[in-house]
């Protein structure tokens, strides 16, 4: 869906799959509000991205949003393991990954590789995680 300013204040724990329907562009923000010193400034983070958009779009002169979809979509898992057995023995067993799970780890891994990738640098978050949507 399509909304100006990406915090909505919807309700979108109420039921199993609800998030699906949250702007993708908002739950990015709402990774980047992640990891203790950033919790509850929503405000710091949609300027975040904001300043991430921007950059994305002086650079590459593409359609930011897009890019930030591509990115997502790349970066997510198509497979994972998992343990299988009774009693005290278990193995790892391939499984394939639901796309939804995928889209999940996907915005996690890229805000977490950039706030690691900002820390201790003289570039900023946004710039971090610019680079990292245009990887």
């Amino acid at each position: 869906s399509r909304v100006f300013i990406p915090h909505t204040a919807g309700r979108y724990q109420q039921k199993k799959f609800k998030k699906a329907i949250c702007p993708l562009i908002e739950r990015v923000v709402g990774s980047i509000g992640f990891h203790g010193r950033n919790t509850g400034k929503k405000a710091q983070s949609i300027r975040i991205m904001r300043n991430t958009l921007e950059i994305i779009h002086h650079t590459t002169g593409a359609n930011p949003i897009q890019i930030v979809i591509d990115a997502v979509a790349n970066c997510g898992p198509r497979e994972d393991s998992t343990r299988v057995g009774r009693g005290g023995v278990a193995k790892r067993q391939a499984v394939d990954v639901s796309s939804f799970r995928r889209v999940n780890v996907g915005i996690f891994q890229v805000c977490l590789a950039a706030r690691k990738k900002a820390m201790n640098t003289i570039k900023t978050y946004a710039e971090c995680l610019a680079d990292e949507f245009m990887l």
